[in-house]
């Protein structure tokens, strides 16, 4: 039986206007929404994934300001740097193949929370 492989189509984010040169202005202490969208290797169409992508210094000034925090969907980074970040959700988009596309998304949300990932039909 073949396997679907998901593939990393494209980066987007509604908080940073140009990805490629984007330059925090607090490189030690920021966070921004990044939505990865894979899609299907042998096929067309995407779906989003939206990860929180920060650094360990704004991790922990969520912490003493909330006391607690999920972790869950977070992308944590030492720097920014885009390269590094698509190059690592491609790594894991190889390492989420399954049987189907729901299958192949499921992992994927791992990483990121799925646009349908709590879509009842």
């Amino acid at each position: 039986m073949s396997q679907i492989k998901p593939v990393l189509r494209r980066l987007h984010s509604p908080d940073v206007i140009d990805l490629e040169a984007y330059s925090p202005s607090d490189p030690s202490c920021f966070s921004f929404l990044l939505q990865a969208m894979f899609g299907p290797d042998d096929g067309e169409g995407e779906e989003s994934f939206d990860i929180i992508v920060c650094t360990p210094g704004w991790i922990a000034g969520e912490v003493a300001r909330k006391r607690i925090m999920d972790g869950r969907h977070h992308l944590i980074v030492d720097v920014f740097d885009l390269q590094k970040i698509q190059s690592f959700l491609t790594t894991y988009a190889n390492s989420c193949s399954a049987r189907t596309w729901q299958e192949a998304a499921t992992k994927l949300s791992r990483v990121g929370k799925w646009e349908f990932e709590d879509y009842k039909p």
